[in-house]
């Protein structure tokens, strides 16, 4: 885990403790901490709520950098996770569920922005290759070690055939 997640995570620890105090005295807290007039219906989410946050930081987490590949856009300082996390964060902000987001996300870049992509026909090589590679590799070093153990073993040498190699040991003998 990076120092910059480490330090989101207690942000958002503390964001939902704070906001959490501030319902159990009664008052939902608004951005600046005072007390907020309720509104008609459902909630939206701001961008300072930290529930919304914490799920947009969640989100972030699920979804891979296009230009790093190797981190999440959480993670990734490159322009485009950030105009990605930009793009997330609109969207809770709208009220969008997480699977609708997710659909937005693969929709737009494909399966290869989710660190899990799900299983289907062009993703089958992603999931199983790897025990295909590791299946094949023991086919192969089992066969290694059978084609080893057919080799013929060569039979003892008769009593003629050590005394001709004591001769050539010792130079007496010559060559055929």
């Amino acid at each position: 885990m990076s120092v910059r997640s480490i330090l989101h995570a207690a942000v958002m620890i503390t964001g939902v403790m704070l906001a959490s105090s501030a319902l159990a005295q009664g008052a939902p807290a608004g951005p600046s901490g005072a007390a907020a007039a309720p509104a008609a219906g459902v909630a939206q989410p701001t961008l300072d709520d930290p529930i919304a946050s914490k799920r947009e930081y969640e989100l972030s987490l699920k979804l891979r950098c296009l230009v790093c590949q190797n981190q999440s856009i959480a993670e990734s300082d490159a322009g485009l996770a950030v105009d990605l996390r930009n793009q997330v964060r609109q969207q809770v902000a709208e009220g969008k569920s997480d699977r609708e987001i997710i659909d937005f996300m693969t929709t737009r870049y494909g399966d290869f922005v989710l660190y899990s992509p799900p299983v289907k026909a062009s993703t089958l090589l992603l999931w199983f290759g790897p025990l295909l590679l590791l299946l094949t590799g023991v086919i192969v070093a089992w066969r290694v070690v059978r084609a080893r153990n057919t080799i013929a073993v060569q039979a003892p040498l008769s009593d003629s055939e050590r005394a001709r190699a004591a001769e050539l040991l010792k130079g007496k003998g010559k060559l055929k």
